[in-house]
C-alpha cells in the first residue's frame, strides 16, 4: 500500500519558516518525480515545486528565491523548506509521487498538512 504522509505544518508569524517533510512508502522512490502542491478553500490545487529523479528542482514563480525542495532518496522523504513566509502562503501543502512508467496516471497523493502564516 502506497503511503505519503506529510509533516511539519503549523502556524507561523510573516516573515518565519517551516521545512515540511513527505515519508513515503509502498512505492520504489528513488525512480519517482516528487512535488509539493498547495490549495486554499475555493481555490485549484497549485504546483509549488517539483524535483526530479536526479534531484533537479523547478518551482513556481512565487516559490523562487523563498522555497526550496529536495529529497533522501535513502530516507524516502522529500522535503520543502519555506523562508520568508507570507500570509498569501497559507494553505493545505500536498506530496504527490508520479513515474512516467509507475503506479497510476494522476500518481499518489498525501493526505495534507496546513500550512498558516500569520501577519
Amino acid at each position: 500500500q502506497v503511503q505519503l504522509v506529510e509533516s511539519g505544518g503549523g502556524l507561523v508569524q510573516s516573515g518565519g519558516s517551516l521545512r515540511l517533510s513527505c515519508a513515503a512508502s509502498g512505492i520504489i522512490f528513488s525512480i519517482y518525480t516528487m512535488g509539493w502542491y498547495r490549495q486554499v478553500p475555493g481555490k485549484q490545487r497549485e504546483m509549488v515545486a517539483h524535483i526530479a529523479t536526479g534531484g533537479s528542482t523547478n518551482y513556481a514563480d512565487f516559490a523562487k528565491g523563498r522555497f526550496t525542495a529536495s529529497r533522501d532518496n535513502a530516507k524516502n522523504t522529500v522535503y520543502l523548506q519555506m523562508n520568508s513566509l507570507r500570509p498569501e502562503d497559507t494553505a493545505v501543502y500536498y506530496c504527490h509521487a508520479t513515474s512516467v512508467l509507475y503506479g497510476p496516471v494522476g500518481g499518489y497523493w498525501g493526505q495534507g498538512t496546513q500550512v498558516t502564516v500569520s501577519s
